[in-house]
């Protein structure tokens, strides 16, 4: 079997909606369904196969079985699964918050940092996000606002709409606004520094815990980079390479390629329905799937009439770094 579809793992966080379901056909029973896992090894979210002989086996299990091989050579310089991609539903505003990078993040949380890119799927009429500060200011400023609450009076709040993309790295202060649904493929980190939260009390009764201190140590008090330029990618970076699926079903109708023993290939399809298939079989595919190809499972084909997200590992630009 060299085509998986793959069950995403869950999260019920307070700020979800229930879209997720309602759209995109996912298989949840609570009320509120924040985060969709797509293509996930975390240890306590993880994806799960569907399909073939290996149904029942988590993504990870998969891959310790089958040999970090299906993974490709270009994931040689990652110890872990390199990647996470969500579907994520904004009922409410996220909070406010930052990544730290890997160095950071390796010692001081045991696992890598956190660079990001979303792709806007839906956002009501309002919707915006905070993407980075409107100027530069000092750390000193920053602390004095977080203390006076008066933080987002200088952050760089960022109108959205469908089909918008924000790369975003880490140390970059941001926060997904309400009413926004969107994709995000990101490192295989969970690591979140929260430096405002609306005043918002968790399920224990109590406000949902701040991180300021490690916040602090990571955080790029500058403008983030609204334009920059992945052509012809949607995003391109050491951790991760996203392309457009794009079919018409009618100029065009069908993508043809050939996943090589370089890279695994995710593809994530956001709207549509059509069939994928290759020299061992053929399978159906709907909006809101996640389908998994090792590495080196050869030539593909997609038919239909749909949109998605195709994401591959690339050759690490400075071939001397180790990732992890």
């Amino acid at each position: 079997m060299s085509i998986i579809k793959l069950k995403p793992g869950f999260k019920d966080y307070m700020w979800g909606g229930h879209r997720l379901v309602e759209e995109y056909g996912k298989d949840f029973d609570g009320e509120i369904l924040a985060e969709s896992w797509e293509l996930s090894c975390y240890p306590d979210t993880p994806s799960t196969i569907v399909n073939g002989v290996h149904a029942g086996k988590t993504l990870r299990q998969y891959i310790e079985e089958q040999g970090k091989g299906v993974l490709g050579t270009n994931c040689r310089r990652f110890e872990d699964f390199p990647i996470l991609i969500k579907l994520i539903d904004a009922k409410s505003d996220l909070s406010v918050q930052v990544h730290p990078d890997n160095e950071y993040a390796l010692k001081n949380e045991g696992q890598t940092g956190k660079t990001e890119m979303w792709y806007v799927l839906d956002a009501g009429k309002k919707s915006f996000l905070y993407f980075g500060f409107r100027k530069e200011i000092s750390k000193e400023e920053f602390m004095e606002r977080i203390e006076k609450n008066t933080l987002l009076d200088v952050l760089e709040a960022v109108p959205v709409k469908k089909g918008d993309i924000f790369f975003v790295e880490s140390g970059t202060i941001h926060a997904i606004g309400k009413d926004i649904l969107l994709a995000e493929i990101q490192q295989n980190s969970n690591v979140t520094y929260r430096v405002y939260d609306y005043g918002r009390v968790g399920a224990d009764g109590k406000k949902r815990e701040l991180h300021i201190d490690k916040a602090l140590d990571v955080i790029k008090c500058v403008p983030a980079d609204r334009n920059r330029d992945f052509y012809p990618h949607m995003a391109d970076c050491d951790y991760f390479t996203v392309d457009k699926l794009t079919l018409d079903g009618d100029i065009m109708e069908e993508m043809k390629g050939c996943v090589s023993d370089a890279s695994f290939m995710s593809v994530l399809i956001l709207d549509g329905c059509g069939t994928i298939s290759n020299q061992e079989e053929k399978l159906d595919f709907k909006k809101g799937d996640s389908l998994f190809l090792p590495a080196g499972s050869g030539s593909y084909r997609i038919e239909g009439t749909c949109t998605g997200l195709i994401t591959t590992i690339r050759e690490a630009k400075d071939k001397a770094e180790k990732l992890l």
